[in-house]
């Protein structure tokens, strides 16, 4: 959520997940070492002076997002890419309800601290430099044959214009190309990104 100037402000933009939140925060402020701010509109908690782990509310879920969290070791192996193919480096724990943040406590603030080591220890995934956006040859041609199409994919960040393209390009079989093509060209043209429901 945009807006945020603080990570109290945060809270009370997001009342439904605010149980969960706050312990999260605590969980993460009980660390030394730790220091809190907001980028991109939810609290981030930086070591210094690099981002390592941040908060944030969706709609069905809560995240504990870990920026070099590939590195961890995950043996309880729950954290996900929650968007393959774009992010290298980023791992997200996701949680539904305040007792699974409870239940688990111990553990994030293991993998917290497991965080602050690798830091410490000057381990790091540098992000890749973007690769060039390929096209398909359906949606190129869709493109191609309708401007006001063209300029509605236009406004989608790149990263959004990535999954249309992943989407498409991940079908193996005409028929599926096809079929997934007729279901985002009305995402396109209402300005809704393919994934925008998961986040």
């Amino acid at each position: 959520m945009k807006g945020a100037k603080s990570a109290e402000q945060y809270l009370i933009k997001n009342p439904q997940w605010s149980a969960c939140l706050v312990l999260l925060r605590e969980l993460v402020l009980s660390i030394s070492g730790f220091t809190e701010t907001i980028k991109w509109g939810i609290p981030v908690y930086e070591y210094k002076g690099k981002n390592v782990a941040g908060i944030a509310a969706f709609k069905a879920h809560v995240a504990l997002w870990f920026y070099q969290g590939a590195l961890l070791e995950d043996r309880s192996n729950v954290l996900m890419n929650a968007q393959e193919e774009i992010t290298v480096a980023m791992r997200q724990w996701r949680f539904k309800e305040r007792s699974q943040i409870e239940k688990n406590a111990d553990l994030i603030v293991d993998y917290l601290k497991e965080s602050i080591q690798n830091q410490d220890s000057g381990l790091l995934i540098k992000p890749m430099r973007a690769k060039p956006l390929v096209i398909p040859g359906e949606l190129k041609n869709a493109l191609d044959k309708d401007s006001a199409l063209l300029n509605a994919f236009e406004k989608f960040t790149l990263s959004k214009q990535r999954e249309f393209t992943f989407f498409i390009g991940q079908a193996k079989r005409l028929e599926t190309k096809m079929r997934r093509l007729d279901k985002i060209i009305p995402m396109i043209f209402s300005g809704i990104g393919l994934n925008d429901k998961y986040r």
